[in-house]
């Protein structure tokens, strides 16, 4: 690709990089499945730019991007970094995010951060179902993305396969824009499609050179095509009747409208990389071929009360519009908020709003609050290096926002203003957990209250039914790292326990029961005396409680007092603890003493008189049942259906969903999906998801109703 300079202020290397403009900056978001080399791609181009002066290894721990003490023990990216460097005048801000499913609110938040996403294909294993799912997902929101294809150099390395598999997958548009020049088994270098050069990479140098005649019918039968394929996307009507006449195109030309045709969404440039190969075109194409922040269309902005606002995107001298990507806690530095800037000027010691909504139901209170921010830093791993201020389009880190979590939106105290929030999967794993310790137990709170302030696909419960804190998480490895972080980060130990699903308890039919609480000591005694009828309601009946009182057997101020009784025992339950539902309950007699009875006497009466009735009938347990709708590729339909069957489950029927994907839905019981989560993304090979919803209580079978009573 040909050269073409923008004017940025540019950091040598060790320092931080700025810009000025918004024209200067580039926000990549590396996407792809675990292991597809994203943190390696990410060290070659630090490498390539002079930002560090050698490589590091995922295996050895030693990467920029993978510097968490988890990610280092576990060889693979947990969480969402950036890596900032300068080629040609423009500053790239590298977004390296997990490729593993159950880290893909970090992966989200990437994608919200940049403004074009980079797709890394293995050249040796291609496409996966997750990288399907998210080229998806870009594609619903107009993402700009490009492919590049690494592990060229592999032995088991299939570039033209690769290649024609991304074309297959993600459809028209996907065009390379090098060629990899194989010689006895190894990378010799690349041939540029629009410069028509070969770059030779042979002695570890590269070098510019002419590609030899027999690359000539290559060259023009992938070169014709991605030159169609940029004139028709870019919609520069006037460059294809010159094209179609004949007329040769300057390389200037096709590189702009190639910009163009990318920031449209349209067209997806493909790059290669190996070792040592490919870096320096992946530069060119990242500054001259992708969107600038000016190009990305706003997220939807509103003031606090709902009413929207217009902002002009990357407007230095505009209101001050900036978002909370990702918020770190360090024991040692306090909280480090990783922040995207649409509009205005951020700079140390200034004022800003922080404003949080919408996701009180995972933990995170709806908070408005003004904060100072603190230094203004720029990012590289785990070196955070001074800067004076934060331009629209850039992404920085901000020191100490005490009140700030991922999401929250930042802007000027006299105007604050609320940035429509991204979507973040519903997490489906729930995780009961107890702290080992009383020491652990005091600083619990604490500890779960900056992992939710981090994290929004973390929810936490505290179930009120089973007492139990219960941790929602988007999977095992999710589960793992989050309590491995209370652990080494905050200093609290906790221990899983067995998940309790909230049951509930009802009468098997009908019956009559007296409760009967007479205790005459010679003081001031207890007398109270009631009949009851007991009768089961249908589902959703909820609770009745009948008066057939005649004649003032019991007296009208005690009958308000049987019926409280009875619903006391009711919440407690009668056979294994857990709450009645679902029960009419009639009081046709009883009787009273003119001194000993009271309000209390007739409370115990009323619950005794419900414990006799249980006694007399069979008393069932109710398990709650949930609707759930997986989403799954047509091939796993079938592996689907017969699981849910397995678990006691009716499916209700399928429906298509767009090209290769159905919806099932079935109804499940909740003891049977404490752990679908897994089992589903194992089935489906990480690329089904459902959703649940609550839709009654049906009587457990009898079999298990005895393994709930025994545990309990």
């Amino acid at each position: 690709m040909a050269e073409k300079h923008h004017g940025a202020a540019i950091g040598a290397a060790g320092r931080a990089p700025a810009a000025d403009r918004a024209d200067a900056i580039r926000n990549v978001v590396l996407v792809g499945h675990s292991g597809a080399g994203k943190t390696t791609l990410v060290e070659q181009l630090l490498v390539a730019t002079g930002t560090i002066q050698r490589m590091g290894r995922v295996e050895d721990g030693t990467t920029v991007s993978d510097f968490d003490e988890i990610e280092v023990r576990q060889q693979r990216s947990v969480n969402l970094s950036v890596a900032p460097m300068v080629h040609n005048g423009i500053k790239i801000n590298l977004l390296d995010t997990p490729g593993y499913a159950d880290f893909v609110g970090d992966l989200r938040a990437g994608l919200r951060a940049a403004d074009a996403a980079l797709f890394v294909v293995s050249a040796t294993d291609g496409v996966d179902g997750l990288t399907r799912m998210l080229w998806e997902e870009c594609s619903q929101v107009g993402m700009p993305r490009a492919v590049v294809i690494t592990k060229i150099d592999h032995q088991r390395a299939d570039f033209d396969q690769a290649l024609a598999e991304c074309q297959d997958v993600f459809g028209e548009g996907v065009a390379p824009l090098y060629l990899p020049v194989v010689t006895n088994g190894h990378v010799a270098g690349l041939i540029g499609l629009l410069s028509q050069k070969f770059y030779n990479y042979a002695t570890g140098t590269r070098t510019e050179r002419e590609p030899g005649a027999e690359y000539e019918d290559r060259i023009e039968e992938y070169r014709g095509a991605l030159i169609e394929g940029i004139i028709q996307e870019s919609e520069d009507e006037s460059l294809m009747d010159r094209y179609l006449s004949g007329e040769a195109i300057d390389t200037k030309v096709l590189i702009d409208d190639l910009e163009k045709a990318v920031a449209r969404g349209n067209f997806y440039p493909v790059l290669a990389s190996g070792l040592g190969v490919g870096a320096q075109e992946i530069l060119e194409g990242i500054t001259q071929g992708f969107p600038s922040p000016l190009e990305h269309p706003l997220p939807e902005i509103t003031t606090l009360d709902g009413k929207p606002v217009t902002v002009k995107a990357c407007d230095p001298d505009g209101p001050l519009v900036a978002e909370v990507v990702k918020t770190t806690s360090d024991p040692y530095v306090g909280r480090i908020s990783l922040v995207r800037v649409f509009s205005g000027t951020l700079r140390p010691d200034m004022t800003v709003h922080v404003s949080g909504h919408g996701l009180a139901d995972r933990g995170h209170e709806d908070h408005d609050v003004d904060e100072r921010i603190g230094t203004l830093t720029c990012p590289l791993g785990k070196q955070q290096r001074a800067i004076a201020k934060g331009a629209p389009g850039d992404i920085v880190a901000v020191a100490k926002l005490a009140r700030a979590e991922t999401g929250d939106t930042l802007s000027e105290p006299e105007r604050p203003l609320l940035m429509t929030a991204w979507t973040m999967p519903e997490p489906l794993l729930p995780v009961a957990i107890r702290a080992r310790s009383k020491a652990d137990e005091d600083k619990l709170s604490q500890g779960l209250a900056r992992l939710v302030a981090e994290d929004p696909t973390l929810r936490l419960e505290n179930n009120a039914e089973t007492r139990q804190l219960v941790l929602w998480c988007m999977g095992e490895a999710h589960t793992d790292v989050l309590l491995d972080r209370l652990a080494k980060r905050h200093g609290v130990e906790v221990e899983r326990v067995p998940l309790r699903v909230p049951l509930r308890e009802t009468f098997g039919g009908r019956c009559q029961a007296m409760g009967r609480n007479v205790k005459q000591t010679g003081g001031h005694g207890q007398y109270a005396i009631c009949h009851l009828e007991v009768e089961p309601l249908p589902s959703g009946g909820g609770f009745e409680f009948v008066d057939k009182i005649v004649g003032g057997v019991v007296p009208r101020q005690f009958i308000p007092s049987v019926e409280k009784g009875v619903r006391t025992q009711m919440e407690r339950g009668v056979l294994a603890g857990y709450p009645m539902v679902d029960v009419r309950v009639t009081l046709y007699d009883g009787k009273a003493h003119s001194v000993d009875s009271s309000d209390m006497a007739f409370q115990i009466a009323g619950s005794l008189a419900l414990k006799e009735a249980a006694a007399k009938v069979a008393t069932l347990l109710l398990e709650p049942v949930d609707e759930i709708a997986v989403l799954v590729a047509d091939d796993h339909v079938g592996a689907v259906m017969s699981d849910l069957s397995s678990r006691r489950g009716r499916v209700l029927g399928t429906e298509p969903v767009g090209t290769g994907r159905t919806l099932v839905k079935a109804e499940v019981p909740q003891l049977e999906i404490t752990r679908y989560a897994i089992d589903l993304r194992s089935m489906s090979h990480g690329t089904g998801t459902f959703q649940r919803t609550f839709l009654r209580y049906e009587p457990l079978p009898s079999h298990l109703t005895d393994k709930v009573t025994a545990e309990d």
